[in-house]
C-alpha cells in the first residue's frame, strides 16, 4: 500500500510535541525530521489553517493546537457514552426484536458508533463507523437540534440536502422547522427519508454540560411495526435516555 508522503510528514510533524516537548521552532523541527524549511513551511502553515497546529507570535514558536483537544475529547467521550448506553442498546434491541444504534456527531455527519442487531430486524445497511446524513435520519435531526444556536449556524452554512428518498427534506427551512418540532417533543423520527420503507426514532442522550453528545435510535420496518407500538418503542428509549443521560451528569429535571 503506498504512503502519501506529505500526510505523513504531517503525522511525524505533530508526534515530535510531548509533555517534554511543548513548543518547537521551524529550525528544531526542519533539524529533527531533516526537512527543508520551505517544505516544513507549507505543511506547517495547512496544520495551523485546520487548528491541528499554532504558533505563538511573540516567539514564533510552533506548539499543538485545539482542534487535538477537540478531537481526543471526542473520542473520549464517545468512549465513554459507549460503555454506559451498551446495555441499554442491548435491552431495546431484546424487548423490540429491532436494531438499536448510538450515534454522536462528527463535523455535519452523523457516526454510527455502536449497534445491536435485533432479531426481527430486516435492515442492514447500519454499521458501525458509517456515517449517516443530518437531514434525512432521525438521529442527525437529534443532534442538529440540540446544538446550540452559533453550532446549528455553522452547520447549516452551505449544508446541501441531497434528496436520499422521495421524502427527503431538501431545504433549509423545512428542516429548521423539523428541528423546532423535535425539540418540542424530544425525539425525531425519519420516515422513510433515508431508506425506502424503513422508519426510524431517535433520541438525544445529553452529558454533564446539558449538550447532546449522542443520540440512540430504533431501526424498523414501517410493514412490519404499527404506529402505536414504534411510539412505546420512543417512550420506552426516552425513559431509558434519561437515565444515561444522569449517569453522564445531566440534572436537568425532564429531557
Amino acid at each position: 500500500m503506498p504512503i502519501i508522503q506529505s500526510l505523513e510528514r504531517a503525522l511525524q510533524i505533530l508526534d515530535l510535541f510531548d509533555e517534554n516537548t511543548p513548543e518547537l521552532k521551524i529550525t528544531e523541527i526542519s533539524v529533527r525530521l531533516n526537512l527543508h524549511k520551505s517544505t516544513l513551511h507549507s505543511l506547517l502553515k495547512t496544520l495551523q489553517k485546520h487548528g491541528y497546529i499554532d504558533q505563538d507570535s511573540d516567539s514564533g514558536k510552533y506548539r499543538l493546537g485545539l482542534k487535538l483537544l477537540e478531537r481526543g475529547q471526542l473520542l473520549l467521550q464517545s468512549l465513554d457514552i459507549r460503555t454506559v448506553a451498551r446495555k441499554t442498546l442491548l435491552d431495546l434491541s431484546k424487548r423490540t426484536g429491532q436494531t438499536t444504534h448510538l450515534v454522536i456527531l462528527d463535523g455535519r455527519e452523523g457516526v454510527y458508533i455502536d449497534k445491536v442487531e435485533g432479531e426481527k430486524a430486516a435492515i442492514r445497511y447500519s454499521r458501525v463507523g458509517r456515517r449517516v446524513p443530518l437531514h434525512s435520519s432521525a438521529v442527525g435531526k437529534v443532534l442538529a437540534a440540540y446544538c446550540n444556536p452559533e453550532d446549528l449556524k455553522r452547520l447549516m452554512a452551505g449544508y446541501e440536502f441531497f434528496p436520499q428518498t422521495s421524502k427527503t427534506i431538501q431545504d433549509q427551512e423545512t428542516f429548521m422547522e423539523e428541528l423546532a418540532g423535535v425539540r418540542r417533543q424530544g425525539y425525531a423520527v425519519d420516515n422513510e427519508e433515508n431508506e425506502p420503507g424503513v422508519r426510524c426514532a431517535a433520541v438525544p442522550i445529553f452529558d454533564h454540560a446539558g449538550r447532546a453528545v449522542a443520540a440512540m435510535s430504533i431501526s424498523t420496518m414501517v410493514s412490519a411495526v404499527g404506529d402505536e407500538e414504534f411510539l412505546g418503542f420512543v417512550d420506552f428509549m426516552k425513559e431509558q435516555c434519561s437515565i444515561i443521560s444522569r449517569q453522564l451528569g445531566y440534572r436537568a429535571a425532564t429531557l
